[in-house]
């Protein structure tokens, strides 16, 4: 900006933009036959309301003077119209203004002001990027297709960033649409998009076969027997809760019993939200028609572009149904009466590094029965029996794990052994009953005899 009041021109050097941390230096140029009376830098606030002295140059007693707060120092005079503003914060950003003063030639009791100004553009690149699931712990639908929503949050970025996803390495194709618009069911359907088909991925590879423990001689399904652990075994094999070892735990996976060819259609929004330092948040949606066995093991990914990052930042995440999760019960002995914790402690299959997404949701029941408590199922990753009875030896307990890519259950077998310390007590008992009876025999003996010593 430049403006010329007689013989004094002052204008002040454009600035690009810059990022928190850099050194700025603002340069206020000026021409005059006069004299100079002095130089004031201000910054503007509060949308030109308050105007802030950062710094001043009175050349009659050839001085400077800084206003700005003395621990932190923040300008440096570099020439009488230059100031050097290190390490800019988000703060810093906005206006600047150099006035500039000299005295009138026809008398010094006359001064002659001129001004000009800058606007200081201060980038900050995002903090932190996550990609979540919405809506989870889901659980895993069985007959009919339902939607999925990824959430990209990009907090902390100045100006807001650009966000998209990508797709085992493609930039998906959106459509965009409003909050409005999104608010039924029917803009999630899956639809033919005809634009670039997904990567092709055999619909079998994610299928496991069943447990060979859940299949009997002939290859069928067998028969779980829990309530009852002598029921159904050959003479001679009953278990023994003395001897009996717990056998490995049974892992069964189920798939969706629809199919779904077509390739779905990927619904895109954003959100931004200010925050109070200045900067923003961005949450970017990305909604489709879920096809289990088309986006397990699906890699997503979301990507930023900012003016203040050298390259993109990103944060991805694979599509993983549960894989059986991994059982540990405690205590490992247990006893009648005892407190048993049967816990999730993992999965049991997957590769390395591949956690499932999106978070599971696990249900406990007991196969053929109520719980202990009652109940006909718990959610959780633990489950708690509280002072086991006996009659619960070789219960079978099931654990589901499902997300929205699939179900799979964990079977394991509840052992319970006997009490010394319970029989002990039950032993003492009887021992004081029995000591109780004969004492009242010796005693109406002695009492018989008695009676017939008088008579």
């Amino acid at each position: 900006m430049q403006m010329r009041e007689g013989y004094l021109t002052v204008t002040i050097e454009p600035l690009p933009a810059v990022v928190v941390g850099d050194t700025v230096t603002l340069k206020c140029n000026f021409k005059t036959d006069g004299r100079l009376r002095e130089i004031v830098w201000f910054r503007v606030t509060e949308g030109g309301t308050i105007k802030q002295k950062i710094f001043t140059y009175d050349a009659m007693f050839n001085t400077n003077y800084s206003h700005m707060e003395d621990y932190r120092r923040r300008e440096d005079l570099v020439y009488q119209s230059t100031v050097r503003l290190p390490e800019v914060r988000i703060s810093d950003n906005g206006p600047y203004e150099c006035h500039v003063g000299i005295y009138d030639r026809a008398t010094r009791e006359k001064v002659v002001l001129a001004s000009g100004s800058v606007f200081l553009d201060v980038m900050a690149p995002p903090l932190s990027i996550s990609v979540v699931a919405a809506d989870t712990p889901a659980p895993f639908s069985r007959y009919r297709a339902q939607n999925f929503t990824l959430m990209c949050i990009v907090s902390g970025g100045k100006p807001a960033p650009v966000v998209y996803f990508k797709r085992d390495g493609e930039v998906i194709e959106v459509i965009p649409y409003s909050e409005s618009e999104g608010g039924g069911e029917g803009w999630g359907s899956a639809g033919v998009r005809g634009v670039r088909p997904l990567i092709s991925r055999d619909l079998d590879d994610t299928k496991q076969r069943k447990s060979l423990s859940l299949l009997d001689m002939d290859g069928k399904p067998a028969r779980l027997y829990t309530e009852s652990p002598a029921r159904g075994h050959a003479p001679g094999l009953e278990p023994s809760p003395a001897t009996e070892t717990i056998p490995e735990t049974v892992v069964s996976r189920e798939f969706p019993r629809w199919v779904q060819s077509s390739d779905p259609l990927y619904y895109f929004h954003n959100t931004l939200l200010p925050l109070k330092n200045g900067t923003s948040e961005v949450r970017a949606v990305l909604t489709w028609t879920l096809n289990p066995q088309l986006d397990n093991e699906a890699l997503f990914s979301c990507e930023v572009k900012h003016p203040a990052l050298s390259m993109p930042m990103q944060a991805e995440v694979t599509l993983a149904a549960p894989r059986g999760p991994r059982l540990s019960m405690t205590p490992t002995r247990a006893k009648v009466g005892d407190t048993v914790h049967i816990i999730v402690q993992g999965f049991q299959v997957g590769s390395v590094g591949n956690e499932v997404f999106p978070e599971p949701l696990f249900t406990w029941t007991r196969v053929g029965g109520h719980l202990l408590d009652g109940s006909t199922e718990k959610d959780g990753k633990e489950l708690v029996l509280e002072r086991v009875p006996a009659d619960l030896n070789g219960s079978m307990y099931r654990c589901t794990a499902q997300n929205p890519l699939g179900s799979t259950d964990t079977h394991t077998r509840l052992i319970v052994f006997e009490n010394p310390s319970m029989r002990k007590g039950a032993q003492n008992q009887s021992n004081a009953a029995s000591c109780n009876g004969i004492a009242g025999l010796t005693v109406a003996a002695a009492i018989l005899t008695v009676t017939l010593a008088v008579t």
